[in-house]
């Protein structure tokens, strides 16, 4: 209980001996600790940070989305919610605080780009850049053009960009015609 910087799990606590599993019941009577779902208990400092464990509240989850292009800075936009993917058919209890939002991918796209990051003190799973301006483009009609061109205009003025890494991503994810067309309009402006 001593380390912030991971979520607390009443089954790592009751492998400590029943004395550890009764503080820890008792900090949560005295709101130290705050239930986050059934077993997974966090400190009130760690819910007002601006990342969570991401692991802890949704297991095998990925940062995509909003969440994703915040902590990469391609758009100004803050998002209401923690966006993260989780393969298609799995079934997730999501707590009420702190919100997530779930994207469900199919199991062939969930992996691709994703790599581990270290956010806060947290080693969350997070899709890499490229990855997320692919998800920009595949998802605009959904999260709106304008977010789609920031991320894009965004991305593109990168020193450390990687286009043959995102035209493999655009070409498995089905956006390489679409993604195509937009280099040209912005790159030969």
């Amino acid at each position: 209980m001593k380390n912030r910087n991971s979520y607390i799990s009443s089954g790592r606590i009751k492998s400590q001996g029943r004395t550890a599993y009764y503080k820890m019941l008792e900090s949560v009577r005295q709101g130290e600790l705050i239930q986050i779902r059934r077993g997974v208990y966090a400190h009130a400092d760690q819910l007002s940070a601006c990342m969570i464990d991401i692991e802890a509240v949704v297991p095998e989850g990925i940062l995509c989305l909003w969440s994703a292009w915040n902590i990469y800075g391609l758009t100004t936009t803050l998002p209401q919610a923690f966006h993260v993917a989780i393969k298609r058919d799995r079934k997730i209890i999501v707590p009420e605080y702190p919100q997530v939002k779930l994207h469900h991918y199919t199991a062939s796209i969930l992996e691709l780009g994703a790599i581990r990051k270290s956010i806060d003190g947290y080693n969350i799973r997070i899709y890499d850049i490229e990855r997320c301006v692919c998800d920009a483009i595949k998802f605009r009609n959904k999260v709106g053009l304008d977010v789609c061109s920031e991320v894009m205009n965004n991305y593109l003025m990168r020193h450390e960009r990687n286009i043959s890494k995102l035209m493999d991503y655009a070409q498995q994810l089905r956006v390489h015609s679409i993604l195509e067309r937009y280099l040209q309009v912005k790159l030969l402006a």
